[in-house]
């Protein structure tokens, strides 16, 4: 399928189909970070814990094949904007909002990882008053940490002195989740204790 980019450039992306998306060995159960996050916000929707869901993509379909009469192919279509974050919701009657990264890097993560607009967005969603952060899973050490998007807009703009965040500051300024089993990935013990820090900070 073809994909052309929001990049300003005017070029258009070969993107081939994928077969069959490669699962990452996640807590030995074969399933992706994304998949165990939702899988998470299911468990937190259905208890009435909290009401967080993955942002779809908008997307504008431009060329449509039809090999057979009553089959469609999508051949060519475009992001009709860049994407913000991955998630969204509300927890306590607080605003969410948050990106889900991770890298087989064991002592960094990579600013790469990140765009300029991603920083932006969270940046706004912190001008009002909303709690963004990005949840960081290092899949070789099969560590997940919250990591407040306050500390994360600063180190981001140290990228042109530096390439990543290193592990040890992001065990400093973060919050270790502890996996579990329902939910996976209990992402929200670490959302309370930092909603605690912040009224303790008031």
């Amino acid at each position: 399928m073809t994909i052309a980019y929001p990049n300003g450039s005017g070029k258009i992306f070969e993107k081939p189909m994928p077969s069959k998306k490669k699962a990452i060995e996640f807590g030995k159960r074969g399933m992706s970070f994304e998949e165990e996050i939702n899988q998470s916000n299911e468990y937190y929707l259905t208890r009435g814990i909290a009401v967080i869901h993955k942002k779809p993509t908008p997307v504008q379909i431009v060329r449509v094949d039809y090999p057979s009469r009553n089959r469609a192919k999508i051949t060519e279509a475009y992001f009709r904007q860049a994407s913000t974050t991955d998630y969204n919701g509300v927890f306590q009657g607080k605003y969410l909002d948050f990106e889900a990264k991770e890298t087989k890097n064991k002592t960094s993560f990579p600013f790469a990882n990140f765009h300029e607009h991603q920083i932006t967005h969270m940046e706004n969603v912190l001008s009002q008053n909303g709690i963004a952060f990005v949840l960081l899973y290092f899949s070789s050490l099969n560590r997940v940490f919250f990591y407040p998007a306050s500390k994360l807009i600063v180190r981001f703009k140290e990228k042109n002195t530096r390439k990543s965040i290193k592990l040890s500051d992001i065990e400093c300024e973060g919050i270790e989740i502890t996996l579990g089993f329902a939910p996976r990935i209990p992402y929200l013990d670490a959302v309370q204790v930092f909603l605690q820090m912040l009224t303790k900070t008031d």
